[in-house]
């Protein structure tokens, strides 16, 4: 089969499956990974495909919903959260100061948290702070100021009470992510908050999903280069992680998870 006929097939399977891996198509056309990757680019170069970590996806394509709802008991838990966050727990040492994000992150992070790992946890969610009484060998501490519907806490006064903190740590995410804009979310009150957390944070790790890598929110939180780590997933494309590693970040891609095939 000629390369044009093969690329002409990987790309009805993008179109058609919404993704393709490059372990996929070096099986299917017993082709070696590099040929593999070398469709995927001039594909690319079509606008036909996205180039993700491990393969492609359709261009603008979302493969996960990110979660919205905040009811935690009834939030769906998507794979690519979960071993984001699963990653940025073993990042925490013991004595640590730790800033926890107050979205989806915290608490997913909370579900892979030993209970007696001994550090200082800041939160500005009242439905987090409330999880973390078990954790008898944790000092918690809350942000203090209005409480949103969602249960978090974001105010000036919560900013206030974050420009008195010290972190080793500090766990991030946002709205959207990319190397011109840097980190942006959805309000210029949260905005302002991780602006002053990330200020007083020897080290700031950014929890992002590939879905927000390469999109803008609406209010700038800070450029890419204030964060010493990202964390993202399997899907990510790649020419933005380039660009962000650029920018001084390290980057972390999660695995997927096996399937029962690959197992």
């Amino acid at each position: 089969m000629y390369a044009e006929e093969r690329q002409r097939e990987i790309a009805q399977l993008i179109s058609d499956n919404g993704q393709v891996s490059i372990a996929d198509i070096a099986q299917r056309y017993d082709i070696s990974t590099e040929s593999a990757r070398r469709d995927l680019r001039a594909l690319e170069q079509q606008g036909l495909c996205k180039r993700t970590h491990g393969g492609a996806i359709r261009p603008q394509q979302v493969s996960v919903l990110p979660p919205r709802d905040r009811n935690f008991d009834e939030m769906p838990i998507y794979d690519n959260y979960d071993r984001i966050a699963a990653h940025a727990v073993s990042l925490i040492r013991p004595g640590d100061m730790v800033y926890l994000t107050g979205g989806s992150f915290g608490y997913l992070m909370l579900r892979h948290l030993p209970r007696d790992l001994k550090c200082t946890l800041v939160v500005n969610n009242a439905d987090l702070a409330a999880r973390l009484r078990p954790f008898t060998s944790i000092d918690v501490y809350i942000a203090g100021g209005r409480m949103r519907p969602s249960g978090s806490i974001v105010d000036s006064l919560a900013t206030a009470f974050m420009a008195n903190l010290h972190f080793d740590l500090a766990f991030i995410t946002g709205g959207g992510l990319t190397a011109d804009f840097g980190l942006s979310n959805g309000t210029d009150e949260t905005a302002a908050l991780q602006r002053q957390v990330i200020r007083n944070s020897r080290k700031s790790v950014l929890l992002m999903p590939s879905q927000k890598v390469g999109t803008d929110a609406f209010v700038k939180v800070c450029d890419a280069g204030a964060f010493s780590a990202l964390i993202t997933d399997w899907d990510c494309v790649e020419d933005e992680l380039a660009k962000l590693e650029e920018k001084g970040m390290t980057v972390t891609v999660v695995d997927a998870p096996e399937t029962e095939s690959g197992k």
